[in-house]
């Protein structure tokens, strides 16, 4: 009975698409769900003769695990690490604005029917425009949710850092350095797909307007993520950093 329940509600839902989007609708919600996949797979996965930025900085995350060992006393990587949270922090915040900002949307979009209205245009069906705005949501619940665990693992990296002895020779300390060399890198790779998700929430507003629209967004987003990770003038500079070492 469940599994025949699960069927009718999908079977409805389906139903529910096909008849309130359009085949522009439909291939424009694809193809930036795709863009979404592939630009960050492409980030973390790039090209061994062509590193991404987020790549690149992995390494000096890792570099800087093993040199805050002799360093004493820590202030200074304790600092770095608290602006890092505070950074994971904010954008959490964000986000928690954002879905509330949204939910009321989607609760209530007669007002931008009435938009639509006044500038003579189709205002839609209620659905129309729940369904739009829930793709916006998509993206920005799952950028809170990268933010909070990015939050999290900073935390974590905290709390390793603190039980590294200052001197190498001792047990265990290069270890657990390297340790939290690798728990921040991954709070910082959550970081970055939290940031691509409020990259193509905005985007995904794009769909409000127009299906068009929408792709013209995702194309912008997607050169614009490509660019800062594989052709900025930092990228280059770090780059060249590392090829001296």
């Amino acid at each position: 009975m469940t599994i025949a329940r699960l069927r009718l509600i999908c079977q409805i839902m389906v139903d529910l698409i096909w008849s309130t989007l359009s085949l522009w609708d439909i291939t424009a919600v694809a193809a930036t769900l795709l863009a979404w996949a592939v630009i960050g797979w492409l980030i973390e996965h790039p090209p061994k003769d062509h590193p991404s930025v987020t790549r690149l900085v992995a390494e000096y995350r890792r570099d800087w695990m093993l040199v805050f060992m002799d360093r004493s006393p820590r202030i200074f990587d304790a600092q770095i690490l608290n602006g890092l949270r505070q950074g994971t922090s904010f954008f959490a915040s964000t986000g928690i604005l954002a879905i509330g900002g949204l939910m009321a949307l989607i609760g209530n979009p007669g007002p931008l029917q009435s938009v639509n209205a006044a500038l003579e245009l189709d205002p839609g069906s209620a659905l129309l425009w729940q369904t739009k705005l829930g793709f916006v949501m998509f993206f920005v619940v799952m950028a809170f949710l990268r933010f909070v665990w990015a939050n999290r693992l900073f935390g974590y990296c905290s709390i390793i850092m603190a039980s590294v002895p200052n001197d190498q020779t001792a047990p265990h300390a290069l270890s657990r350095a390297k340790l939290a060399g690798e728990i921040n890198i991954r709070a910082a790779m959550n970081f970055n797909r939290g940031l691509r998700g409020m990259y193509f929430a905005l985007a995904a507003l794009g769909w409000l307007v127009h299906p068009w629209v929408l792709l013209g967004a995702c194309a912008l987003t997607l050169w614009t993520l490509y660019s800062r990770e594989f052709q900025s003038l930092s990228r280059q500079l770090m780059a060249e950093r590392a090829d001296d070492d």
